[in-house]
């Protein structure tokens, strides 16, 4: 085998095995303790204005988090992506759908990254950089947002959900190459 060839074949099975740390990183346990808010990062909202199946998932995980008592409110976050309306309305929307009451919920609707997901929505309000927060969001995502999210939070956990086998597998990867572009532009 060439050299090529095995630089190739290593950078390959290294970025498999950060793929699947990064979903086993996503499945641990919420750890005890209260907390201020669950935050929702934005995700795509498809052509017809619904939620992607990610941006459902997260929000419908929000919902479960705040419905066992995790913390008193919910902040969706998105701006408006490719398609309208904002990822955090239609994620609103969701989480009203299933129960949860308009005054629970915080909307932060100019973010369109992770990063700025986090940034934003700390500065919904000049307390929330005390504030504890657990992120709900899929599991692959866990611990590029809770690096990120913890540059604007005094506290932060996160909260994974599980999507199919094929998700798990295509975000994870996709997952490895947003935390390399994280850490170069820090």
């Amino acid at each position: 085998m060439g050299t090529g060839l095995l630089c190739v074949a290593t950078l390959i099975t290294l970025w498999l095995f950060i793929a699947i740390l990064l979903d086993a990183y996503g499945r641990k346990p919420l750890p005890d303790g209260s907390f201020d808010a669950i935050v929702v990062p934005g995700c795509a909202v498809r052509k017809d204005g619904t939620a992607s199946g990610a941006l459902t998932r997260r929000a419908h995980h929000a919902v479960q988090l705040w419905k066992a008592g995790i913390a008193p409110r919910i902040i969706l976050t998105g701006g408006v992506g490719r398609y309208p309306p904002s990822e955090a309305a239609v994620a609103g929307d969701l989480a009203q759908a299933a129960g949860v009451p308009k005054e629970v919920i915080m909307l932060e609707e100019h973010s369109t990254s992770t990063e700025a997901n986090a940034r934003l929505a700390a500065e919904l309000s000049a307390e929330m950089t005390d504030w504890h927060i657990v992120v709900a969001t899929d599991g692959y995502h866990c611990w590029r947002c809770k690096k990120l999210f913890g540059r604007h939070f005094a506290r932060v956990e996160t909260a994974g959900s599980t999507p199919g086998t094929r998700l798990r597998i295509r975000g994870a990867l996709r997952e490895v190459m947003s935390i390399a572009k994280m850490l170069v532009q820090r």
